[in-house]
């Protein structure tokens, strides 16, 4: 698991974090004022990348969370089997099965290249070349 560490201040709307072990894209991030006795707190929304799952989180804005190291590969479509794809990167050479994206069903032809990340040992294809 390819991840580091930073403070919560640091994030921004777009960015990746880890919530409940999933990546997710930070879709909005809110920060409240401190107050008498208490320190600034932030407010986050994300999106997982790979499970579509709304997450939310509050703490404040010294925190440390753990962001992922996404890895971003371009691989060419070897064969379509039903609703998977079997891809082979292109700089190893290796073959793997994925699940075929909804939204890329009509784009995604045999001999195609794509790109797809690698985070946290899963993989997802992102979008046709």
């Amino acid at each position: 698991m390819s991840k580091k560490v930073v403070e919560v201040k640091t994030l921004k709307v777009g960015k990746y974090v880890i919530l409940g072990g999933e990546a997710s894209k930070i879709t909005s991030l809110t920060t409240s004022s401190p107050g008498k006795h208490g320190a600034a707190k932030a407010r986050l929304e994300a999106v997982g990348i790979f499970d579509n799952q709304k997450r939310s989180i509050v703490k404040p804005v010294d925190t440390k969370v753990d962001i992922p190291i996404i890895d971003k590969r371009v691989g060419q479509v070897l064969a379509i089997m039903g609703s998977e794809v079997q891809v082979m990167d292109m700089e190893s050479y290796e073959t793997f099965e994925l699940p075929m994206p909804d939204d890329l069903k009509d784009q995604i032809s045999e001999g195609i290249e794509l790109e797809y990340i690698v985070a946290l040992g899963k993989m997802k294809i992102m979008r046709t070349k």
